[in-house]
């Protein structure tokens, strides 16, 4: 896998997207080329803005590709599924283009070049995608990974490697290991030295074993490790796949040892400038609109404007966060209750402006004092902080840093209205807190764009 911001990223999905730009450039250069002659698509090319113009239509493809998730195979269920979203996004790119070419000739190339290259843009992206899926279905293409454990986190990794083609392994053995304790070290030591040989049967072994006292065969995993054959620990594994580290098995030690979560102040300063920056941008942009959502609101339901709440930030000290009203104004008189899907408390207009994220833009201006930053962990209730605290492990870890107007659980999981649903979005938080880097902050920052257009984990 690729490290880019600090998330892990398979290398077939970048091969992908690399050669989908190829194609994309590709095709309207050969659509000039047909239609002008090599002389007059260099003249084109190199004096009528004709690369910028082309440099411009790639990236735009592949902002759609990634907004209807062409990049995120996980998140689709099915292969027509594929095909359905590929011509959708050459159905979006047609039009605006018609639109943009309609408004502003200037911006079109040769005459017919924009359409006879998204001709071929089709017909090339849906051969490359076909012979994508046959390609990395291959045996050659694909590592052999041993899963060294059989117990609860053995089996998930098993399915998840399965399920996730776009992480390139094949699970070749997972073995239900004898029940009796003094048994299993002897079978896993057998099954790992059946791997062994000239060329070894296995490119990776996973060690997934919940209790490793007196059970980890290391005598056969340095044999193999010494062949060449990789070995990892689940828990490397399972953050790298999901961005998210798994509260099951961490231990003192994992943040003690860990390369991660260090709080360099020249980090800290960058990230509270950035925060400053597009909070103040954010608000400004916002300025006209403004009127209408205060409109909105007063028209919506009697009661205020804005809603003020109290929430837990750095330290675990307290602050008032700021919001557009969304709710009846007796939302909670018998208690603070978490959001729901569909929330009957909600306004119609609340509803619509949950969606959108609208209500969460006045909290631009807790960024601007300063207690909050633009990216982090969301800031908790004080009054479900303690049974969070209580039942789930580490949980006050995410308050050794600002919380945030938007995160890494926002963008990767959604909204949480759970104790169990909580426990997950510590984990993404946690994984924030071990890799926070101003670079994967922009990259939150632009994910959460996609968040509020596919308009996901609302409530």
């Amino acid at each position: 896998m690729i490290r880019l911001f600090n998330v892990y990223y398979p290398t077939r999905t970048i091969v992908l997207l690399l050669c989908e730009a190829v194609i994309v450039s590709g095709s309207f250069l050969l659509a000039m080329v047909a239609l002008q002659g090599p002389l007059n698509a260099s003249i084109c090319l190199n004096y009528e803005y004709g690369a910028l113009k082309i440099g411009a239509l790639t990236v735009l493809t592949l902002l759609f590709s990634y907004y209807f998730d062409l990049y995120e195979p996980q998140r689709i269920s099915a292969r027509w599924e594929i095909y359905f979203r590929l011509l959708l996004v050459l159905g979006f790119l047609s039009f605006l283009l018609s639109a943009v070419v309609y408004l502003y000739p200037e911006f079109d190339m040769a005459r017919y070049v924009l359409v006879l290259g998204l001709m071929f843009l089709t017909l090339g992206l849906l051969i490359w995608r076909s012979a994508y899926e046959w390609i990395i279905g291959q045996r050659i293409f694909r590592e052999r990974v041993y899963v060294l454990g059989s117990g609860d986190r053995a089996r998930m990794i098993v399915e998840m490697l399965r399920e996730r083609r776009d992480a390139g392994m094949e699970v070749v053995g997972f073995d239900i290991a004898p029940a009796d304790k003094s048994e299993r070290k002897e079978w896993f030591g057998h099954t790992l030295d059946s791997f062994r040989g000239r060329t070894p049967d296995v490119n990776r072994v996973i060690v997934a074993m919940e209790d490793r006292r007196g059970e980890l065969p290391l005598r056969e995993l340095l044999k193999l490790r010494f062949d060449g054959v990789l070995i990892e620990e689940s828990g490397a594994l399972l953050e790298r796949l999901t961005g998210k580290l798994y509260l099951d098995g961490l231990r003192p030690s994992s943040f003690i040892y860990s390369e991660g979560f260090r709080m360099r102040p020249s980090q800290q300063l960058a990230r509270r400038v950035v925060s400053t920056l597009t909070a103040a941008a954010g608000l400004l942009l916002f300025l006209p609109l403004f009127p209408f959502v205060v409109l909105m609101v007063r028209l919506s339901s009697p009661g205020p404007i804005f809603f003020r709440q109290t929430r837990v930030g750095m330290g675990g000290r307290p602050f008032t966060v700021f919001k557009f009203r969304t709710m009846r104004t007796d939302a909670e008189a018998s208690g603070a209750k978490w959001a729901q899907l569909n929330d009957p408390r909600a306004t119609r207009v609340g509803n619509f402006m949950r969606k959108v994220r609208l209500d969460e833009v006045p909290q631009l201006w807790n960024v601007l004092k300063g207690d909050m930053g633009f990216v982090g962990p969301r800031p908790e209730r004080p009054e479900f902080v303690p049974e969070l605290a209580e039942k789930i492990p580490y949980f006050e870890l995410r308050h050794m840093i600002r919380p945030g107007l938007t995160g890494w659980a926002q963008v990767r999981y959604g909204y949480g209205a759970t104790i169990e649903q909580a426990r997950e979005k510590l984990e993404y938080d946690l994984y924030y807190i071990k890799h926070m880097t101003l670079g994967l902050d922009l990259l939150i920052m632009f994910e959460t764009i996609k968040t509020i257009v596919r308009r996901r984990g609302a409530q």
